[in-house]
């Protein structure tokens, strides 16, 4: 809709109906209906004429300045796809469909000499082309192409990327035409599209005139600039305004900043309008307040008679582009601007981009190869617009600021300026359809309400003559709002044209809508000065008399007085009863005036007549009330006082009861007659099939017959006659406690809620009819136990509701009706007490559980939506309440609704192609940690079965054939997942038949040839590269590209791959986190962390000392425990022995960790003596470099600040890492022993380190044995998968693997203690090994025995059996100590045979130690082949979500980061602070080193040391690249990589940006939190003292041990001996 606003003091506002509103500033106007049914989006005003130009979706409109249509055109839908070029063919095209148009740029291009004007109009369709249209009619086409070329395409294809552009003028010197020539030219700014061509930049110059032929109109072309970015995906540019000012253009845009935190922020950028090449190009990131980062809008206006840019700004999202709400306006000087980007440019030319005090002040941005030189310094002066020698293009590092002017919490969305008298005046527009007036004090003064709820459109334009604002929004507007005036006053006070008073339907209408408008002083005109409203002036009733004064609109005032004899009389008393004043009669059977009576009136009333009466039946022992309804009943109570008879039995009248016509009697005593009639005065009653009977109510059956002994039960009572009496009459009671009625009684049946007891047992239910009481035959109610809930899992749900809870606990079957509710809340709630509380009782949603057994129920969860909050869930077990909180002590959390994704994410109305055999990937935002079991998919009419989900992806494999489709409007399956009441359309899914297409022996001769060509020349190319060592940056992004392709080409088989992997991680995932997690003991824990590398820790080893020298050696130890104890003592014996030349770092190591378990039950002392020696160390490197502190362990306070971690953050992997730890673990592990493994060299087909890659292509088979195991005395067979080519050894651990699943290593035998016997028919059993008299002997090699060497087929039968002491067989044992890797194999050198199992080593023996060694390095410097690079993808593919998952563990905010790194975090902070180092990359470099690099890493890379698990040499390569992935993480260096990069830095290129903003958040959101946690950090040191370390069986021989040892190494410091 459009609005023009007025800002004259008398202002008349009227809205046009479907997409036009108009405010005139006249005093007599009028507007007639102007019906635009698209959504608007660009407005542009031409000002000599006076015309608007109005362009939407799929319409382009001409208007007056009234905004008149003076011609419209339709510009869509037409067939388009973004995936396809114009001009569209179907056959060619099949994804095309048709397709809205957006118009995406609207602008004029000025007339030019004697030839006109046109309008330059753009759209979404056919890659964003453009035309020309004739200002005067927009129907007259001035340029159009049919067939455009791709150097055309100049809007953004998406209608959700932006696109702004700028009409220019300048001299044309190369097309010539002499002096005077001209070049009209357009600047564009688009943003990033996924789809269509990827080569347009975010900036280019496009011809519009002269056009000559070759040349076309709107082309990008060669001689024309454009902005060069190298990955505009990374920048993700969103332009806000284009325009022109003095000799330049102007940009605004937001984009993520890549040179600093990667966060989004707004620049300005700058161009000579005479740069043709962008050799000018510069910007400068704009600063608006406190963190308003996104620019919305902006206008080029004066502020304080200087040209400023005003823009509106909003906080983004997180590190997103998306706007909140909190928005504000801010004022840049063009003076100031151009100073900013002059002073860029400056240090750019002539300082290598770094100003006077050293630091970055300009760069180059976009990932070009350019960069700041250091040319004269007249440089700027002599070339303002750049030259070929000069550096482009340049960014300012250094922002430009300004304050805030205006702020709103209301995302604004717009603005202009006017002045008036000197002041400027800023108009805002904002999200919700407001325009707000701002004036010089920059106070807001003003606000209109344009259009409710729809967002103001950045187009906001003022009139010729400055006095008008047109006003440009999204929805329909009504022409009028009369029905906002709620009384007379104010509807005639508001003077709208449109609205009027209706006199006698009380209401605010137009005049149509008023019934009686044609008849006079009936619709009160609003804007007519002489009409008043009706007003009453007082009201009297008197019985039905009622006295009106009225005030009309001649100014008379007079009384009426009115009494309708007929209202309210219907019968012959009730008319007689009325007052005589009034002469009402009974006339010809109506109630009339005396006067209006044509007969002669009724002086007696006709007999009396009964039509009701209730109830119609009552007990036999009576006492119910009976209420007879009928006419002429008599006029008073004395009338029909002792005339009542029921059945022959009189009935007393109730006085209080009786009104005329009516009487209610009361039944007394017992009566012997079953049923008879009723009498009144004795004489024969007129009754209207109305019969009184008397019944014999009976119950029959109670059921449920217990219930809990808070009540709540509904009892459902069955019987006959139950509607004996009235309900009033009817009351049941259990015991003495009453039962309440909570449904209708019918004859049959009666429900009612049994209210508390006071204790348990079994109680009568009675029924109580009146007087009469009834029971039910030998049943009684039992009173149980109340339900008790002991636990309720998950804890969250989504909005829709639906998902399951299963709630477990006691008695739960006592139960009848088990409910789980939601309390809910407004989020605007009244402030009143009263009624907020009123209006929180009342929100509530709750569903019925399903109980399952006496200790088991499942509730699914009900809905709620987002705009309330959810204060409270419970379980309403009849009259018990259980509140979640009191059951799993936290809330119970609703989320929002997880988004999924369409299939068909570009293109959704498009069917997504599939290729049987794989699974589909569907992408969603967040699952809540859902399992499969609660999601289902359905393709059309077949189940699409959900193997995996994780928190982002849901994986379901469809069947092999298509489904048939259940919905008629397409004949292709539609894809639906369902999770609880959530319902979600993905669309359509087409198989890709192409796939099971058999190609012709010709063509793959062909397609290998051209594929050995194709390799050959990507190698040539790479080789050609490699000689070109200034285009480094461009080759990291080439290689990226190259791995992004790779990692595509790879996709299909590695979510296949991830299916099956997750398939067989669900069986294992039921068992984490309970005793399926084999953590190791804090004991074993701590001696592998403190003592790495070392069989036996040193605490375990028992001391040998004479008797007759232990009570010597106990009394000098306890002196030195004592002196430990002293603070100053120990720090100064800690730099005393650091001081020693012969001090080892391993003796220091070995020193903090002695002293470390010795101070284990007293670690705040010990983290005191840790702070104080790590101030000194501090005070150390600032002297030096502070970057390299903490970097390696050489000191005894770094060997402490280790052990510290271990201690501080073994509950945090106990409770939070250690279970992704261990998936990721069990994922390398399964995933490596899926393909081949050289038992030798240990290097793998399935791996992530290229060095311990197995690049020969092995032929192998997968096969099944059937191994029997023994359980008790039964023998049960296990299928165990294995490879034909894995050695006996291999087999067994994968038997082993099988067997023991989920058991700790450490409880499992080892494989070298069992033999492998194949077991055929009944007598056939051969034992096999890895070397026997059957091994192949080729010359000096031997190789190792196979499953393949001993031909065991596939489903062979095998056991294992122990080892006798006989066996002959020698096996090739791999010995892994911790902390070494390497296989040391046993028997090698026998007899000079080498070993070899898939593959022979390269390695000859007689070569030199030193030349082997770069013959490896020039191994590895060689470009990997691309066929190796995709088993690295396919498995980093694979386990890439483990690899995320632990990450986000280790690097996740969600939940409070363990207090240990908070308070360090902060010590860190303090000592930076105190030492005046305002580095961040320092602080942030003494973070990483004390917590990722320190710790982190180490238990990434040994898993071993928290995980009872073996951790082969295969498993510790993959894991030394994720560690290596995690330390660069952890880096504040940029992360590039080139050809010659490793290849390990190469398979994480695209992740570890990704990475890096988790680290930098981590620590940020540290920072940023509530310091002051030494209290609670102590409190903790406490409380982890009192670990009970079992380091011995005998304690007190513990610290005799650990004190005798540090007394040791002080004997050997001191060079005494250790006897005291």
């Amino acid at each position: 809709s459009l609005s023009l606003s007025l800002s004259l003091p008398v202002s008349l506002s009227l809205s046009l109906p479907v997409s036009l509103s108009l405010c005139l500033s006249l005093c007599l106007s009028a507007c007639l209906p102007l019906c635009l049914g698209a959504a608007l989006s660009h407005l542009v005003l031409d000002p000599g004429a006076g015309r608007l130009y109005a362009g939407g979706v799929d319409h382009l409109y001409q208007l007056t300045a009234d905004l008149e249509v003076m011609s419209h055109v339709r510009t869509g839908p037409h067939l388009d796809s973004p995936d396809c070029l114009p001009p569209i063919v179907p056959q060619e095209c099949p994804s095309a469909t048709p397709t809205h148009n957006h118009n995406k740029l609207l602008l004029m291009e000025p007339a030019q000499g004697a030839g006109p004007g046109s309008l330059i109009v753009c759209g979404s369709l056919y890659q964003g082309i453009c035309d020309k249209r004739s200002l005067s009619n927009i129907s007259q086409l001035i340029y159009q192409t049919s067939n455009p070329v791709d150097t055309q395409y100049v809007a953004a294809n998406d209608p959700r990327v932006s696109t702004v552009a700028v009409v220019i003028t300048t001299e044309n010197k190369q097309e010539g035409g002499g002096a005077g020539g001209v070049l009209r030219l357009m600047l564009v700014g688009r943003g990033y599209t996924s789809k269509g061509p990827g080569d347009i930049p975010p900036i280019t110059t496009r011809r519009l005139s002269p056009v000559v032929p070759p040349r076309r109109a709107f082309s990008q072309e060669e001689e024309l600039g454009k902005l060069v970015v190298g990955s505009y995906s990374e920048y993700n540019n969103h332009f806000v305004k284009a325009v022109a000012h003095g000799n330049h253009v102007y940009f605004l845009f937001s984009r993520r900043d890549m040179w600093h935190k990667k966060e989004y922020r707004t620049y300005a950028s700058r161009l000579c309008t005479a740069d043709r090449s962008f050799y000018s190009y510069v910007e400068v990131p704009l600063l608006c307040g406190n963190g308003y980062n996104l620019a919305q809008g902006a206008w080029l206006g004066n502020h304080s008679g200087e040209p400023a840019l005003f823009v509106v700004m909003a906080t983004g999202q997180a590190s997103t582009p998306v706007a909140t709400g909190r928005s504000a306006l801010c004022v840049y000087g063009m003076a100031e601007l151009d100073a900013m980007l002059r002073r860029a440019q400056e240090v750019c030319y002539t300082e290598g981009g770094r100003g006077s005090s050293g630091q970055e002040e300009a760069y180059i941005e976009y990932a070009v190869s350019s960069k700041c030189l250091k040319l004269p310094q007249d440089s700027l002066s002599e070339y303002p617009c750049g030259g070929e020698h000069t550096p482009n293009p340049i960014a300012s590092a250094v922002p430009l600021p300004a304050t805030t002017t205006f702020t709103s919490t209301t995302q604004l969305t717009a603005v202009t300026t006017a002045t008036e008298a000197g002041h400027t005046i800023a108009f805002l527009g904002d999200r919700e359809g407001r325009l707000h007036k701002v004036n010089t004090q920059w106070d807001l003064y003003g606000s209109v309400l344009v259009d409710s709820g729809s967002a103001v459109s950045a187009d906001l334009l003022l009139d010729d003559s400055q006095q008008h604002v047109y006003v440009l929004t999204n929805s329909r507007v009504p022409v009028s709002s009369c029905e906002r005036q709620t009384d007379c006053q104010s509807c005639l006070a508001v003077r709208d044209p449109y609205c009027g008073w209706c006199v006698l339907e009380g209401r605010c209408s137009r005049k149509h809508q008023c019934q009686r408008h044609v008849q006079p002083n009936h619709w009160l005109w609003s804007f007519e000065p002489t009409n008043l409203c009706v007003t009453v002036q007082s009201l009297q009733p008197a019985n039905q008399n009622v006295q009106i004064s009225l005030a009309d609109i001649c100014f008379l005032c007079y009384t009426v007085q009115l009494y309708d004899c007929s209202a309210g009389q219907s019968d012959c008393s009730q008319c007689r009863a009325v007052p005589e004043e009034y002469g009402c009669v009974w006339c010809s059977g109506s109630c009339v005036y005396n006067q209006s009576c044509t007969s002669v009136p009724a002086d007696t009333c006709p007999p009396p007549q009964i039509t009701q009466v209730l109830p119609v039946s009552g007990p036999l022992e009576g006492g119910v009330l009976v209420t007879i309804t009928g006419s002429n009943l008599g006029m008073k109570y004395q009338d029909v006082m002792g005339g009542v008879t029921v059945a022959g039995v009189q009935c007393l009248p109730r006085a209080e009861g009786y009104q005329i016509s009516t009487s209610d009697v009361k039944m007394n005593g017992t009566l012997l007659l079953y049923h008879g009639p009723l009498k009144i005065f004795d004489e024969p009653i007129r009754l209207l099939s109305v019969c009184f009977c008397f019944q014999d109510p009976q119950l029959l059956d109670l059921v449920p017959d217990k219930g809990p002994v808070s009540g709540g039960t509904r009892l459902t009572i069955r019987g006959r006659q139950l509607l004996t009496g009235q309900k009033s009459d009817l009351t049941a009671f259990l015991g003495p406690q009453p039962c309440y009625f909570v449904e209708e009684v019918t004859d049959t049946q009666l429900v009612c809620q049994t209210g508390p007891s006071n204790q348990t047992g079994g109680v009568t239910l009675r029924l109580l009819f009146g007087k009469a009481e009834r029971t039910v035959p030998n049943v009684t109610f039992r009173y149980l136990d109340d339900p008790v809930i002991t636990d309720a899992t998950p804890a969250e749900s989504f909005y829709a509701g639906g998902r399951v809870v299963m709630v477990t606990g006691r008695n739960l079957g006592v139960v009848q009706q088990p409910i789980i509710s939601v309390w809910v809340e407004p989020v605007v709630v009244q402030r009143v007490k009263r009624r907020r509380r009123l209006a929180l009782l009342t929100a509530k949603q709750q569903l019925r559980c399903s109980v399952l057994s006496s200790s088991q129920m499942s509730c699914p969860t009900p809905a709620v939506t987002p705009e309330v909050k959810v204060k409270g869930v419970w379980f309403q077990l009849d009259n018990v309440r259980v509140h979640y909180e009191t059951i799993k002590g936290k809330s119970f959390t609703y989320y929002p609704n997880p988004e999924f994704f369409p299939l068909n994410r570009e293109a959704p109305d498009a069917p997504y192609r599939f290729k049987p055999g794989g699974v589909i990937a569907v992408e969603v935002t967040y699952l809540l940690n859902l399992i499969k079991q609660e999601v289902t998919a359905r393709l059309g009419d077949r189940e699409c079965e959900v193997k995996t989900l994780d928190n982002t992806h849901l994986y379901c494999e469809p069947p092999e054939i298509q489904p048939l489709s259940v919905d008629d409007s397409s004949e292709l399956p539609c894809l639906k997942v369902f999770m609880g009441n959530l319902k979600v359309d993905l669309g359509l899914v087409q198989y890709d038949s192409d796939s099971l297409s058999v190609v012709p022996l010709a063509a793959q001769i062909s397609l290998g040839a051209g594929a050995a060509v194709i390799i050959l020349s990507v190698l040539v190319v790479i080789l050609m590269y490699r000689r070109k060592s200034k285009q480094a940056l461009r080759d990291y992004k080439k290689v990226l590209l190259q791995l992004e392709t790779l990692e595509i080409n790879v996709g299909d088989q590695c979510r296949k791959e991830f299916t099956d992997l997750m398939t067989e991680m669900m069986d294992l995932s039921s068992d984490v986190g309970g005793p399926g997690l084999p953590l190791l003991d804090y004991r074993t824990y701590a001696e592998r962390v403190f003592f790495p590398g070392q069989q036996v820790a040193p605490l375990s080893r028992q001391l040998d000392l004479p008797e007759s020298r232990r009570q010597t050696v106990e009394q000098g130890l306890q002196q030195l425990n004592n002196l430990l104890n002293n603070k100053l003592f120990l720090t100064r014996f800690i730099h005393t022995l650091e001081a020693q030349q012969g001090f080892s770092q391993r003796d220091r190591g070995y020193v903090a960790s002695l002293l470390t378990m010795a101070l284990h039950d007293k670690l705040e002392y010990f983290t005191e003596v840790m702070k104080s020696l790590l101030q000194d160390l501090v005070q150390q490197y600032v002297a030096k470099n502070p970057k390299l502190m903490l970097r390696r362990t050489e000191t005894v306070v770094e060997k402490m600040l280790t052990n510290w971690m271990s201690i501080c953050l073994y509950s945090f992997l106990k409770e939070v890492a250690g279970e992704p730890l261990y998936m990721l673990y069990r994922a390398i592990k399964y995933q490596v022993d899926k393909g081949p493994v050289d038992s030798v060299t240990g290097k793998a087909k399935r791996t992530l380190n290229d060095s311990h890659l197995l690049r020969e292509d092995i032929d192998y088979c997968a096969m099944t044995l059937t191994v029997l195991v023994k359980n008790g005395v039964e023998v049960q067979p296990c299928p165990v998968k294995v490879l034909d080519t894995d050695t006996i050894t291999q087999v067994k651990d994968k038997i082993l693997d099988q067997v023991y699943r989920g058991a700790p290593f450490s409880q499992r035998p080892a494989a070298d203690s069992l033999d492998l016997e194949w077991r055929s028919g009944q007598a056939g059993h051969l034992t096999l090994s890895d070397d026997d008299v059957t091994a192949v002997v080729q010359g000096r090699w031997k190789r190792v025995n196979t499953l393949q060497h001993y031909k065991v087929p596939d489903g062979a039968t095998v056991a294992l059996i122990p080892r006798s002491q006989s066996s002959g067989g020698v096996g090739v044992n791999q010995v892994f100590q911790t902390g070494e890797k390497t296989p040391m194999l046993e028997g090698e050198e026998e007899e000079g045979l080498r070993l070899w199992h898939l593959v022979k080593s390269s390695e000859d023996p007689e070569i030199p130690k030193h030349r082997k060694s770069s013959m490896r390095e020039r191994e590895r410097a060689k470009a990997i082949p691309e066929i190796y690079l995709t088993r690295l993808l396919s498995m980093k593919g694979t386990l890439q979500k483990f690899v995320d998952d632990v990450f986000v563990a280790i690097l996740s905010t969600k939940r409070p980061p363990p207090i240990a790194v908070r308070f360090f975090f902060d010590f860190l902070d303090d000592m930076a602070e105190k030492h005046g180092i305002d580095d961040p990359e320092t602080v942030h470099i003494w973070k990483t080193n004390s917590l990722p690099l320190r710790f982190w890493v180490n238990i990434l890379k040994n898993p071993q040391f928290v995980l009872d698990v073996q951790v082969s040499d295969s498993i510790d390569a993959v894991l030394s690249v994720i560690a290596q992935t995690f330390i660069d993480s952890c880096t504040t260096s940029e992360h590039k990589v080139g050809r010659d990069s490793p290849v390990n830095k190469l398979l994480y290129a695209r992740e570890i940006p990704r990475y890096k903003q988790l680290v930098e958040r981590y620590y940020s959101d540290i920072h940023s939190a509530a310091s002051g946690c030494y209290q609670e950090m102590n409190s903790t040191l406490t409380e982890l003292s009192g670990i009970i370390m079992s380091l011995e069986e005998d304690s007190s021989g513990q610290k005799m041990q650990l004190a005798y040892r540090l007394q040791q190494v002080a004997a050997l410091v001191e060079n005494k001996v250790t006897d005291l």
